[in-house]
C-alpha cells in the first residue's frame, strides 16, 4: 500500500481523497501491483484488511470475494465495477473475475461497507471494489512471457499513447493451465481497448471495450468418505464437467465540464455474456446455456463549488439497466430427462443525491439518499412479475485532525434484491412471491494517522445489523429471506511502515457475523472467519534484485451450508508466497514459489447432502511456481 495521498472516484463518484471519506477505503496502485507477488485481481485483494477470497477449484478461475462477512452469498453482497460500470450479474453467478487480466489494472479502489448502495444500488451491502483500467498517456509498448507449474502458459503484450487530442491503451493476454488438479485446466483469451477524444477544453469522449473468453473444467469437490476411500488431493470425481464463457462489452459517452470544476456525463454501456455449464453428481447432470444481454444508461452531473463562503461537492444521478436473460436448462434426474426454456428480465431504476459541505477547510459533513426500483419478467410463469422498490440514506462526518489523518463516523442504509434464480423456481415455472429484498443498517468508526512520513495506521470498527437477508436454506433446497436479523461486528487494522530499504504492510481483521435471532439464534454465518491476516514485505536488494515475501493467515469457518453449525470449523491455514525479481533498464525478470511451505489446504470447502450430509472439500494447490520476463518501452 503507498503511503502517499491517495485520489479514490468510487466513494463519491467523482474524484476525493482518501482522508476526505468517512469509510474504510483503500487503493491499489499500479507500484503496488508491480511490486506484489499476485497472479490476477484477486491475489491482491486476499491481502487487503477485510476482504475474505476463495479460490474454488484452485485453478484462479472461479472465486468468491468477501466483504465484510456475507459468506456463502458474498458474490450478492460485493458490487464490482470495471471503470465505473456493474459486471455483478443479475443471476446467482455474481462477478467473474478473470473478465480484466491484471496487467490491465491501473488502479482497484475498495469502500468498505454499504455507503455505495446510495451511489450504486444494488449488490453493494458488503462494499465497493472499483477495478480502473489503463488510459493512455506518453507512449508505451510492452510484453510479458511466463510459464510455470502445472503446464501454465500465459503472454501478453500492450501499446498505449496520445496522438493529438486522442488517446488509445490496447491490451491483449493468452492464458492456458492444466490446473493442480484432474480436470481444472483452463485456457483464455482477453482483448481490452480504452479510448478518449477531447474535442475541446470543453467536451471529452470516451469509449471503452473488452473481450473475454474462456473455457475451463471444473474439477468439483472430494467428500470425507471418498478421502477415506483412498481419493488423492488431485484427483477430480467429476472428469466431464466443465463451463465455457464468452462476454464482451462496451461502454462510452460524452463528459461536459463547466463553471470551475463542474461536470456532465453520460455512461451508456451493453453487455453480451454467454455461458455453458456441465455438472454431473449422484443423481444424474445438468447442462445450462444461458445468454445475459445488458444495457445501461447512467447520466450524472457534478457541482464541485463554492456554496456561499464553504467548499461543496454535490452528485446527482440517474441509472438504468435493463437485463435480458435467455435459459436453455437439460436435465437427467433418476435416468428422467427433462429440458427447459426460460427468458428472465429485469429492469432497475435508480435516483441519487449525495452532497458533501465543508464549513471548515479540515471538517466535512456529507449525506446521500436514492430511491430505487426493480421489474422483474418471467417466460413461461404464473404469476409473470414482481415489482420491488429501496429507500436508502447514508450521512457521515469526517475531521482532518492533522494534514492526511482523520477520524470519521459515519451510517448507511444498504440492500440487495433477491437475483432472477431466486426469485424464479425452474421446476414449477412460479416466481416466489414471498421474497423480498434485505436491507442492513451499517455503522462505522475509524481513524487513519500518518504518525510520520514512513508510518501509516487506520483502525475501523464496524457494525452491519442485516434483516430479511436472502439465504439458500440446504434443509427445504429453497431461497428464503431469514426470520430474523444477523449481525456482523468488527475491526480492521491496517499499517505500512518504510524502513530504508524495506517496505512492510500488514493487517489484521476479526469479524463477528452470527444470526442474532430466529430460527439460527447464536449461530456463526458459514464461510466468515473470525480472524485473518496478511504480512508482506518488499525488500530492495541492490544491483536491480528485490524480494516480495507475503503471508496470509485465514482462521476456522463454518462449512458451506452448515448453518445449523453441526460439524467441525473447516481448518485455518497459513500461505506464504515469494517473488524474486531482477530489473535491468527496461527488462524485468521474476521468479515467483508460491505457498512455499507445501500446505495442504482448502480455501473452500461446503457441506453435501446426497446421498449422505458430510463436507466436502475443494484442495488447493500445493508449493508451485511461475516465472517470467517482460519488457516495457
Amino acid at each position: 500500500m503507498s503511503t502517499m495521498e491517495e485520489v479514490v472516484v468510487t466513494a463519491t463518484r467523482q474524484e476525493e481523497k482518501i482522508s476526505s471519506v468517512p469509510a474504510n477505503v483503500s487503493v491499489i496502485t499500479e507500484t503496488d501491483i508491480k511490486n506484489s507477488t499476485a497472479y490476477d485481481i484477486p491475489d491482491l485483494l486476499r491481502k487487503q484488511a477485510g476482504v475474505h477470497v476463495n479460490d474454488i477449484a484452485g485453478n484462479r478461475r472461479n472465486y468468491t470475494v468477501d466483504l465484510r462477512g456475507f459468506g456463502e452469498t458474498a458474490p450478492l453482497n460485493t458490487l464490482v465495477l470495471v471503470d465505473g460500470r456493474k459486471i455483478n450479474q443479475a443471476d446467482l453467478s455474481g462477478s467473474d473475475w478473470g473478465l480484466i487480466p491484471l496487467d490491465r489494472v491501473k488502479r482497484i479502489e475498495i469502500i468498505r461497507g454499504g455507503r455505495g448502495s446510495i451511489l450504486y444500488g444494488d449488490n453493494a451491502a458488503g462494499g465497493v471494489i472499483n477495478i480502473i483500467t489503463k488510459e493512455g498517456e506518453a507512449f508505451h509498448t510492452g510484453a510479458e512471457i511466463s510459464g510455470g507449474s502445472y503446464d501454465t502458459f500465459k503472454g501478453s503484450a500492450y501499446v498505449s499513447g496520445t496522438k493529438d487530442k486522442l488517446s488509445y491503451a490496447l491490451s491483449g493476454s493468452y492464458l492456458t493451465s492444466e490446473g493442480y488438479r484432474e480436470n481444472s485446466d483452463t485456457e483464455a483469451k482477453d482483448v481490452g481497448l480504452n479510448l478518449g477524444y477531447y474535442q475541446n477544453d470543453r467536451l471529452k469522449w470516451n469509449l471503452s471495450s473488452g473481450f473475454h473468453k474462456d473455457s475451463t473444467g471444473l474439477p468439483g469437490a472430494i467428500k470425507t468418505s471418498e478421502f477415506s476411500e483412498g481419493i488423492s488431493r488431485t484427483d477430480s470425481l467429476q472428469p466431464d464437467d466443465f463451463a465455457d464463457i464468452e462476454d464482451y462489452y462496451f461502454k462510452g459517452g460524452p463528459e461536459f465540464f463547466f463553471l470551475s470544476n463542474s461536470e456532465f456525463k453520460v455512461d451508456i454501456s451493453f453487455r453480451k455474456r454467454n455461458f455453458l455449464s456441465f455438472a454431473s453428481f449422484d443423481a444424474g447432470n445438468f447442462t445450462g446455456a444461458t445468454d445475459i444481454k445488458t444495457i445501461t444508461v447512467s447520466p450524472q452531473i457534478s457541482f464541485k463549488e463554492k456554496l456561499w463562503k464553504f467548499d461543496n461537492s454535490l452528485v446527482i444521478g440517474f441509472d438504468f439497466s435493463d437485463v435480458d436473460e435467455d435459459i436453455t436448462n437439460s436435465s437427467v434426474f433418476f435416468g428422467i430427462p427433462s429440458t427447459g426454456i426460460f427468458e428472465l428480465k429485469k429492469k432497475n431504476y435508480g435516483y441519487y443525491i449525495h452532497d458533501e459541505i465543508r464549513p471548515w477547510e479540515n471538517f466535512a459533513i456529507s449525506g446521500g439518499y436514492r430511491h430505487d426500483r426493480a421489474e422483474f419478467n418471467f417466460k413461461p410463469s404464473t404469476p409473470d412479475h414482481k415489482t420491488m422498490s429501496e429507500d436508502l440514506f447514508t450521512a457521515g462526518v469526517n475531521y482532518n485532525f492533522h494534514e492526511k489523518s482523520s477520524i470519521y463516523i459515519s451510517y448507511a442504509r444498504s440492500f440487495r434484491y433477491p437475483v432472477m434464480d431466486e426469485l424464479f423456481s425452474f421446476f414449477t415455472n412460479t416466481v416466489d412471491t414471498t421474497l423480498i429484498p434485505q436491507s442492513s443498517d451499517n455503522y462505522e468508526f475509524g481513524i487513519r494517522h500518518h504518525f510520520t512520513p514512513t508510518l501509516y495506521a487506520n483502525v475501523n470498527f464496524f457494525r452491519m445489523d442485516t434483516n430479511d437477508e436472502l439465504f439458500f436454506n440446504p434443509t427445504t433446497f429453497g431461497n428464503e429471506n431469514y426470520d430474523g436479523e444477523t449481525r456482523r461486528d468488527g475491526i480492521e487494522i491496517s499499517l505500512t511502515k518504510i524502513i530504508d530499504k524495506i517496505t512492510l504492510t500488514g493487517n489484521y481483521t476479526y469479524t463477528d457475523a452470527t444470526f442474532a435471532d430466529g430460527q439460527l439464534e447464536n449461530n456463526d454465518v458459514p464461510n466468515v472467519p473470525n480472524h485473518k491476516a496478511a504480512l508482506s514485505g518488499l525488500f530492495t536488494l541492490g544491483k536491480g534484485f528485490s524480494l516480495i515475501v507475503d503471508g496470509i493467515y485465514v482462521g476456522e469457518r463454518p462449512f458451506i451450508s452448515d448453518f445449523s453449525n453441526d460439524f467441525e470449523d473447516q481448518d485455518d491455514y497459513v500461505i506464504v508466497n515469494m517473488k524474486l525479481k531482477y530489473q535491468y533498464n527496461k527488462i524485468t525478470a521474476f521468479l515467483n514459489i508460491n505457498n512455499i511451505t507445501d500446505e495442504a489446504y482448502s480455501e473452500y470447502g461446503g457441506i453435501s447432502t446426497f446421498p449422505i450430509t458430510e463436507p466436502g472439500f475443494f484442495p488447493s494447490p500445493k508449493i508451485n511456481f511461475l516465472a517470467g520476463i517482460s519488457a516495457d518501452f
